[in-house]
């Protein structure tokens, strides 16, 4: 288990021991995008998923509040994602904050699942009440950037909410498995060509457009050292 601290707009803060950690993926609001999607990631030699959209336990102890994440090698990159936190029972309590789900590349043509335990879910210290946005989500900007070799950094992904399945459908999916204590990464959105997602820094942010209010976190990723023996 990991403990969560997240800061609200009020200035109260609320603790969450994670007991239950899962990421969606394939979780694109257009499912025929989706499917075209995964056919083009078969081709690479990620296996599909049996269903869409998927979702993955991951072990709870991987939900981290972090500045910076270790790697075995380069080829691991961030993506940039909402996060449902069950800080409670009632609907007050559920919180929405800034993700990146660092995966392990070389590990993903392997299995998905595997590779998404491979790395640690990086959450924003702040958090929203999914009450007080979850009426204008499509006007929330989802945006990542990255910076390798000391350089500028780049955008990498952006998008509105509206292009992921909402919140509510996965409160509706999964129902009784949204216990408090339960984190929920939402899946991603496309990368945008051309840009290296083998980066040094990620840097990811939930922009409001109607509050002007703005989630961020950004981390560094250290590569560990070799393994001996």
């Amino acid at each position: 288990m990991n403990d969560l601290v997240f800061h609200l707009p009020d200035d109260t803060t609320v603790a969450v021991t994670v007991t239950r950690l899962l990421n969606a993926g394939y979780a694109g609001s257009d499912q025929d995008e989706v499917a075209a999607h995964v056919a083009e990631l078969a081709e690479l030699g990620v296996p599909a998923p049996k269903t869409t959209p998927a979702l993955y336990p991951v072990a709870p102890y991987l939900a981290a509040q972090v500045g910076n994440v270790p790697v075995q090698h380069e080829r691991t990159s961030g993506e940039a994602e909402w996060a449902l936190v069950v800080a409670g029972a009632t609907p007050q309590d559920l919180l929405l904050t800034v993700a990146s789900d660092h995966t392990d590349r070389e590990l993903e043509v392997h299995g998905v699942a595997w590779s998404k335990n491979a790395g640690l879910d990086v959450l924003g210290r702040g958090a929203w009440r999914l009450v007080d946005v979850e009426d204008h989500l499509d006007d929330v900007w989802l945006r990542a950037w990255v910076t390798r070799d000391g350089g500028q950094e780049q955008l990498i992904q952006e998008a509105t909410l509206a292009a992921l399945l909402p919140p509510k459908y996965w409160l509706d999916e999964l129902g009784d498995l949204l216990v408090p204590g339960t984190v929920l990464l939402s899946g991603t959105v496309a990368m945008l060509p051309g840009v290296d997602q083998f980066a040094d820094c990620w840097r990811v942010e939930l922009a409001d457009s109607v509050t002007g209010k703005v989630l961020e976190l950004s981390y560094r990723v250290e590569r560990m050292l070799d393994p001996i023996g």
